[in-house]
């Protein structure tokens, strides 16, 4: 049976951008995959941060436990820095 499967070297969580957030300030997180097919763990995570379906997009501060649930579910989101 062939391989249906190659893992690319330049893909994966080690060449993954680092996540470059401002000490203090505002972000804006967009959801842009779906939380099904991933853990509880995770759906619970995207429900904490306010995020409740596929291309929800909200903007909250910049605090450190913030931070730690976006390392939790960075695939599934995309962030970006919101200017004032």
């Amino acid at each position: 049976m062939p391989r249906t499967f190659v893992w690319h070297r330049t893909r994966g969580p080690k060449h993954r951008p680092k996540l470059q957030l401002p000490e203090t300030g505002k972000v804006r997180i967009k959801q842009v995959r779906s939380g099904i097919g991933h853990s509880w763990r995770m759906r619970a995570t995207l429900e904490a941060m306010g995020l409740h379906h596929h291309q929800h997009e909200i903007v909250k501060d910049i605090h450190p436990a913030l931070i730690g649930q976006l390392k939790q579910v960075w695939h599934l989101v995309e962030v970006s820095v919101v200017e004032e």
